[in-house]
Formats: C-alpha cells, sequence, structure tokens
C-alpha cells in the first residue's frame, strides 16, 4: 500500500507542479521501480521494447507525412475548394473551417497538427470577414479534435497497440463516428454563424472556371486518403506499410507534381518530424513505465476491482467511464491517458463482453473532447496562440461545439452499430 501511495502521490504532486507528463510519468514510474525493488533491472530492456512494435512504427510515419503535406500546401487547396462550394452561404468560412479540418483530419491524425495548419490558413480570413476571433478559434480548435477520430489516427494506433485490436478495423470504425461528430460541429457553426450574421455580406461571381481550377488543384489531396485508406480497406498494405505509402505519396505529389517542397526542405521537414514524434515516443515510454510500476505494485488490479464491483451493466459502465475521461482529458493528453486508464478498463470490457473496436471508438472520441477542454486542451492553447487571445476567452466560446460533441458521444455509446457498421461489411 505504500508503494501505492507513492506512486500515486509522486504523479499527483507533479503534475500539480506543471511538470511536463512525460516526465511526470517516467519518473513516478522508474522511481518507484528502483525503490520499492519492482524490477528496476529491466528498465532498460523495457525502453526499447515499449516502442518496438511493428505497429507503432506507422506513428512517426503518419507524422512525417502530416508536415510533408502541410508543407506542400495541400490545406492550402483544400480550403479554397470548400470555400468556393459554399460561397455566399451564411457562415460560409465556418463551414469551410470545419469542412477543411474533417479532411485534413484524414491526413494528419493529430488534433494540433491539424489546428495549426487549418488556423495559419483560415482564422484570418474568418476574423477579416467579421467573424468574433475567439469564435474563429474555438471552431478551429474544435473541428480539429475529429483528426483522431477520422482515420488515420495516431490515438486509435496506440489504442490497437495496447488492446491487441486490429487498427484496420479501428480506421474503419472511425469513419462513421467521424462524420457524425464533424455533423453536429457544422450544425452548431450554422446556427451560432446564423443567428450573429456571420458570413452574411455576399461574395463576388466566381470567375468561369475557377471552381473547376479550385478542383483540379486540389484533387491530388482529395487523393491522399482515398489510396491511403483504401489500400488498408482493400487488404493492399496493413496501417503500418500504408503510413510509408503516405510519406512517399506526399513527396511525389509535393516535390513533382506541385513543386512547392524542394530538395533544400527535406531537412526541415525531418527535423520537425523527428521532434514530433520523439515527443510522442517519450510519452509511449515513460507512460509505460508508470503503467508496469502500477501493475506489480497492484494499483491496477484494486482499480479494476473497484469498477466492477459498481457496475450493473455494460452500458452504465461505459457511461461512468465516459465521465471519468471527459474529466481526465481537461488535465491530460490523449496518449498518456491511453496507458494510464487501459490496463484498467481491458479485463473490465472482457467482463462485460464489450466489443473493444466498438469501445475502441467512444474511447477515442472521449479523449478527443479532452483537446478542447481546459485548462490543458492543446488544441485550445494552439488556436488561442494563433488569433493571439486568451484561453479563457476561447474556452467560453467552445462550450456549444464541447456540448455538441458529447451528445455524439453518448449516441454512440447507445448505438454501437455506427461504429461497427462499416468494419463488419470490410470484412475486420
Amino acid at each position: 500500500m505504500d508503494a501505492a501511495f507513492y506512486i500515486l502521490g509522486v504523479f499527483f504532486i507533479l503534475m500539480l507542479l506543471g511538470v511536463p507528463i512525460a516526465v511526470n510519468l517516467g519518473v513516478a514510474g522508474i522511481s518507484a521501480l528502483f525503490i520499492f525493488d519492482l524490477g528496476y533491472q529491466s528498465v532498460g530492456v523495457n525502453f526499447i521494447s515499449g516502442i518496438a512494435s511493428f505497429p507503432l512504427l506507422a506513428i512517426p510515419f503518419f507524422v512525417l507525412s502530416g508536415v510533408i503535406l502541410d508543407r506542400a500546401g495541400f490545406a492550402a487547396r483544400i480550403a479554397k475548394l470548400f470555400e468556393l462550394l459554399v460561397s455566399g452561404l451564411p457562415g460560409g468560412l465556418a463551414m469551410v473551417t470545419v469542412g477543411t479540418c474533417m479532411f485534413w483530419g484524414a491526413l494528419s491524425g493529430s488534433g494540433p497538427a491539424t489546428t495549426a495548419a487549418v488556423g495559419f490558413i483560415l482564422l484570418a480570413p474568418m476574423v477579416k470577414n467579421g467573424y468574433d476571433k475567439n469564435f474563429a478559434a474555438a471552431t478551429i480548435a474544435n473541428a480539429s479534435d475529429i483528426s483522431i477520430i477520422i482515420p488515420p489516427s495516431i490515438a486509435f494506433i496506440i489504442y490497437g497497440n495496447l488492446t491487441g485490436t486490429s487498427v484496420s478495423a479501428l480506421f474503419a470504425a472511425g469513419v462513421l463516428p467521424g462524420i457524425l461528430v464533424g455533423a453536429g460541429i457544422l450544425a452548431v457553426a450554422a446556427v451560432i454563424s446564423a443567428k450573429r450574421g456571420y458570413g452574411k455580406a455576399a461574395r463576388g461571381k466566381r470567375a468561369p472556371g475557377e471552381l473547376s481550377k479550385a478542383l483540379k488543384e486540389s484533387v491530388w489531396a482529395l487523393l491522399a486518403p482515398v489510396i491511403i485508406l483504401g489500400g488498408i480497406y482493400a487488404g493492399v498494405f496493413t496501417p503500418t506499410e500504408a503510413a510509408v505509402v503516405a510519406v512517399v505519396y506526399s513527396l511525389f505529389v509535393g516535390m513533382v507534381l506541385y513543386r512547392t517542397v524542394r530538395f533544400g526542405d527535406l531537412v526541415a521537414i525531418f527535423v520537425d518530424a523527428g521532434v514530433t514524434s520523439a515527443v510522442i515516443m517519450t510519452i509511449v515510454v515513460f507512460a509505460g513505465y508508470f503503467s508496469l510500476a502500477a501493475s506489480t505494485i497492484g494499483v491496477i488490479d484494486s482499480l479494476t476491482n473497484f469498477i466492477l464491483t459498481r457496475s450493473a451493466d455494460a452500458l452504465t459502465t461505459i457511461l461512468m467511464i465516459n465521465l471519468l475521461l471527459l474529466v481526465l482529458g481537461m488535465f491530460l493528453d490523449a496518449i498518456s491517458i491511453s496507458y494510464l486508464i487501459m490496463p484498467v478498463l481491458m479485463p473490465v470490457l472482457a467482463k462485460f463482453g464489450i466489443d473493444p473496436v466498438w469501445y475502441g471508438v467512444i474511447f477515442i472520441t472521449a479523449l478527443a473532447i479532452g483537446q478542447t477542454t481546459p485548462p490543458v486542451g492543446v488544441n485550445l492553447f494552439t488556436a488561442a496562440n494563433l488569433a493571439e487571445t486568451d484561453i479563457d476567452s476561447v474556452s467560453k466560446a467552445v462550450v456549444p461545439y464541447v456540448c455538441a460533441n458529447v451528445a455524439a458521444l453518448v449516441i454512440l455509446s447507445l448505438f454501437p452499430s455506427i461504429s461497427l457498421f462499416l468494419p463488419q461489411l470490410l470484412g475486420f
């Protein structure tokens, strides 16, 4: 019990002190292994085994492809096409923003990356056209949540690696829920825009052939998710192999077709991708140490038994866990929560016979909401910095969106067929 008190005490104290979560988990986990002689000799081996996983290899490649696609100007071309499609509609730019975030999420798999890419392109035009900058920032931040629901998703790769669930099945399962969440965000953006009179000013007539030109320029961007996800669903390649295909495709389009990426840009691209990947993998490794120590001490078994003894049925359990995840999402990032919670939840899922693919969608959707809930919503901070406004103002503007997200989460928890339809159709 002393060991359990120690590891939890160190974790919460360091969190309150504002220590980065990766360092927090590493210090709490590794120090517990040494102090209480819990097999500290395996620390070095566990460092390697924590990331030496074929599915996890997809993460740095998807990150790299996202950076290349950003430098190649894919997001700008997608935004231009969507803008022409909804030209003149009330709240048109807000709809363009949500649509671009949804599409870009199918390329980057990262919420903060989508927030940054779309924010650089659409935040200034929204403010210039009369949108409140806090509303604009909140729209971009919340719509970027979809990036970890719509495949390919780094969060799904982590979940699949932790639970032994097929990543291909998880990717397929995330398509319809991602569209559902996106539709809710679109509805909120449209209602608020209409109420406040955003985007009422009629845009000028499109020049002849402007739409067809925009479609032609964005066709390679539109084909990217079709090729990547189509190859996975058709069984041509695994998600990890798809990540490599994504890198090759993005380099080919950026350097040969669009010619927006030069050979001299590759060093900066690799550095950006390497830093982002290193941050993710550091969290994975140190969270693994924390989970190992907590499991050895017996904390995980105690928490599992606590949940099981207070759960009447599967639905009640899922709703209770959803509430817990929403609270944790206010303080921790999605990867850390996955490593902290999934070892506890896996026996619970097995006990109630809950489909791991269905629950994976529920779990990741709940974590996605946490990216825009204060005080530690990473998308909120990114959007607030881009808009040069304070986090409190953006947090207030994001409330209607979070309510829509929670409603979608409840729907996904009540109707598993929404998540399981495509995996079953594709035979996963």
